[in-house]
């Protein structure tokens, strides 16, 4: 039958789950760390096959419907997120060599933020704190932050731009993003 169309992404579940379960336990251990990462991937796929017959190629690709609904799973786990970065907040910059190094060899993560750059993360909104956390951590365009979260384009642009100028003003004029490259490497 070589006139038949490709077959739906619901019929591929199992390729999809390969594909993508890895990057979206990442996304989850770097918003909740590691232990509630594997409950949020777990959940986010099991919603995604009880969706799968409803999710629509058109509006987005797979990868950035699957960070939509990781991202809802997460705001669910909301407080031990906001838990986990105010901890982090009142454990401040590390001091010794060891510590650093762990920090310049880290990639950006709940666990691996420290001090005044955690807190300003814990304290924004929820919106603009999933909208900064997909472009930083899931590396989304604003076109598949806004497929995956089923908000305008603009929103995403406002969401963003109000999170970095409340992030650059809590770390003292410091550009977050270079703050999150320098601390993380």
């Amino acid at each position: 039958m070589t006139g038949d169309p490709p077959p739906h992404p619901a019929e591929r579940f199992e390729e999809v789950f390969d594909l993508y379960f890895a990057e979206i336990h990442r996304y989850a251990a770097k918003r909740l760390g590691p232990d509630a990462a594997a409950d949020v991937a777990a959940q986010t796929f099991l919603e995604a096959f009880r969706q799968r017959r409803r999710y629509d190629p058109e509006r987005a690709g797979v990868r950035t419907w699957l960070y939509g609904i990781a991202t809802r799973v997460v705001g669910r786990h909301k407080r031990a997120e906001t838990r986990a970065l105010r901890a982090l907040a009142r454990i401040g910059p590390g001091r010794d060599a060891e510590e650093h190094t762990e920090r310049v060899d880290s990639r950006v993560s709940a666990e691996g933020l420290r001090g005044e750059l955690a807190g300003a993360i814990a304290a924004l909104p929820r919106g603009q704190r999933d909208v900064l956390l997909l472009v930083a951590w899931a590396d989304l365009t604003h076109d598949e932050v806004a497929a995956a979260l089923g908000i305008s384009y603009g929103t995403v642009g406002s969401r963003l731009n109000r999170a970095r100028t409340k992030l650059r003003k809590a770390l003292g004029g410091t550009n977050p993003m270079l703050t999150l490259e320098e601390q993380h490497g």
